[in-house]
């Protein structure tokens, strides 16, 4: 059996203020024991009725969590704790596949709303991030498989806030995205594609930076339920990749 996952008092520290406070019903089983139980299940990928009961009861774990996702408050608390200006001075965008569990009558149903679409690896769902300079993903969205990464590029811009700096790969290569960077006075270190008439001059050395958006999605997937993805609903995997980096980077 894997080892239990706890919540150091500097990550519950920095949690807390976020939670929740005077919730009507019943006393509450405690937080932090509650809260610790979602990060393992993430991790090992075991069922949520699997959870090992020192977190608490099992189905006590799984409501908090798919009710809080229900309310963003994971992906609010993300936004909460990156701190503010991060992805001012340089910032890498990208995005990964996550393999979804066999699809179900569930999945066919409604799947592009949910984030799951065909892609070459089967049904899969693509999670976009923007990193700061240190690789430490500080906005994140979702779309189905078969989205283009550059159809991407102006929400999640748009999220991140101006920035001096631009890192990504050539799926990234847009004139749109270019003459928007060019109107924020940032610069595009992004390579052309191999059909361009005229090669596109970028710096080589800031593209070496790169590899850190490939890092950190590398570390998120060790959450065996973010490397696969099981839930059913876009919010809660969304809620789920939310809380794997408030534990891997924020807190």
């Amino acid at each position: 059996m894997s080892a239990l996952f706890w919540l150091s008092d500097e990550a519950w520290a920095a949690i807390e203020p976020h939670l929740p406070r005077n919730q009507p019903g019943p006393r509450r089983v405690d937080d932090r024991r509650v809260i610790s139980g979602i990060p393992h299940v993430l991790k090992t990928g075991c069922r949520w009725k699997d959870c090992p009961s020192d977190y608490g009861p099992p189905t006590t774990i799984y409501n908090r969590f798919n009710r809080w996702s229900g309310r963003r408050l994971w992906t609010d608390m993300l936004d909460a704790l990156v701190a503010k200006g991060v992805l001012a001075l340089s910032a890498s965008i990208g995005s990964t596949y996550c393999e979804g569990a066999p699809l179900r009558p569930w999945r066919q149903r409604g799947a592009k709303a949910h984030a799951i679409g065909p892609s070459r690896g089967g049904q899969t769902t693509k999670i976009h991030a923007v990193t700061d300079l240190l690789g430490r993903p500080a906005v994140l969205r979702l779309t189905p498989g078969n989205v283009a990464d550059v159809s991407m590029a102006g929400d999640l811009m748009d999220a991140a806030g101006p920035v001096r700096c631009l890192i990504a790969d050539k799926g990234y290569d847009a004139n749109s995205l270019r003459k928007r960077l060019k109107a924020e006075g940032a610069t595009a270190v992004i390579p052309g594609r191999s059909n361009r008439k005229t090669p596109i001059q970028y710096d080589e050395t800031r593209y070496r930076g790169r590899w850190r958006i490939k890092a950190a999605f590398c570390r998120l997937k060790d959450f065996r339920r973010v490397a696969t993805r099981y839930d059913k609903l876009a919010r809660n995997f969304l809620s789920a990749v939310a809380l794997a980096t408030l534990i891997a980077f924020w807190v």
